[in-house]
């Protein structure tokens, strides 16, 4: 990945870990406002209860292609972390991994003191969340012994694809990650059976048109206004029981793998404690610097909400560089800033 030390460091009451901008959320678009602050001459800490930097995509599809970076015709998720850590890297900033951030405060000096779920104490001038959908959990369908085969054959995200080569699948799900992972893991399974329980599905009209070019062909087994009701295996997941509608009997299927993928699951967690204005689980923000409704504190990427907004990546990689612009005049309330382009500057980093 690169250089940056990812040990967390000691933050007390009476020594807390300073920094201008504390970003909670580790995910591309707070490791990206590491890089944009840095060309400012702004320090970052980020707080992430993962236990390693990258958000969703470390931590749910690494190895997923991604095609709507500038610049990148395609990249996996696992490689655009790295090189967002590469590029933050000579901004040296600070990791509190594996942590929640759980209590805001404001001191005398008109700053911020945070603490994470273990005690953990943050002060800064400026907080931008950067948490994507907040803590998540995926969307477990209502199968009764379904936490029995929990690793053991039922998994709810895929991480490395390689889990499933040569294996025979159950995909569930009508969205784009059921599409996405049928039309990639086709090509490296032993058979992969897609099961929704309509006939229309929730994804991108392209991706919808490869899976069913892919049933066409006999490359994919396709199940529509179907879904999985039972589970069966000793141990390991065996047999998954299909119901249908109009038939009274299940169908049972042999399998490797059963994959749920009905999505996740966002909860915003202790940031709804926070005073910020809140719809529909995500904050409010004024698209001139992504600011909340309190001073001091910004949301970026997928966790804000405005008239507009599109949750892509590259999006909040805009709000985050506007987010920085406000943050340093904030700090530095009669420095004049001026706009200089890193192809005249270069990139300067820390000593």
């Amino acid at each position: 990945m690169s250089d940056i030390d990812l040990k967390t460091q000691t933050g007390t009451p009476n020594n807390p870990i300073t920094t201008d901008i504390l970003i909670i959320g580790a995910g591309p678009v707070g490791l990206f406002a590491i890089f944009e602050a840095g060309l400012l001459k702004l320090r970052c800490h980020l707080i992430d209860v993962l236990a390693q930097p990258g958000g969703q995509l470390t931590e749910i599809y690494p190895k997923k292609p991604i095609y709507d970076i500038p610049g990148f015709p395609e990249v996996l998720a696992g490689d655009l972390i790295n090189n967002l850590m590469k590029q933050a890297e000579p901004f040296k900033p600070g990791f509190t991994l594996g942590e929640r951030a759980e209590i805001i405060q404001k001191t005398e000096d008109n700053q911020y003191l945070v603490i994470t779920d273990k005690g953990t104490v943050h002060k800064a001038p400026n907080i931008a969340i950067a948490g994507g959908l907040g803590c998540f959990e995926p969307r477990k369908p209502p199968i009764d012994n379904i936490t029995e085969f929990e690793n053991k054959g039922i998994d709810y995200i895929v991480k490395d694809p390689e889990k499933f080569r040569d294996k025979h699948l159950v995909i569930s799900g009508g969205g784009d990650s059921a599409l996405d992972w049928t039309i990639f893991l086709q090509e490296i399974a032993a058979s992969v059976t897609l099961i929704h329980r309509r006939t229309q599905f929730r994804g991108h009209p392209d991706s919808v048109q490869k899976v069913l070019d892919l049933s066409a062909a006999g490359k994919i087994n396709l199940i529509l206004n179907s879904e999985v009701t039972q589970l069966q295996g000793n141990q390991q997941l065996k047999t998954v029981g299909i119901a249908t509608d109009g038939m009274e009997e299940l169908t049972w299927t042999n399998c490797d793998y059963f994959l749920p993928l009905f999505g996740l699951s966002p909860k915003l967690g202790p940031i709804a404690d926070w005073g910020l204005n809140i719809d529909k689980n995500a904050i409010e923000v004024n698209t001139f610097d992504y600011s909340t409704n309190v001073d001091g504190i910004y949301a970026i990427g997928d966790i804000n909400t405005y008239s507009g907004k599109l949750k892509l990546i590259l999006c909040g990689f805009h709000e985050a560089t506007l987010m920085v612009q406000s943050a340093f005049k904030r700090i530095y309330p009669n420095k004049n800033l001026v706009l200089k382009y890193t192809t005249v500057n270069g990139v300067q980093g820390f000593e």
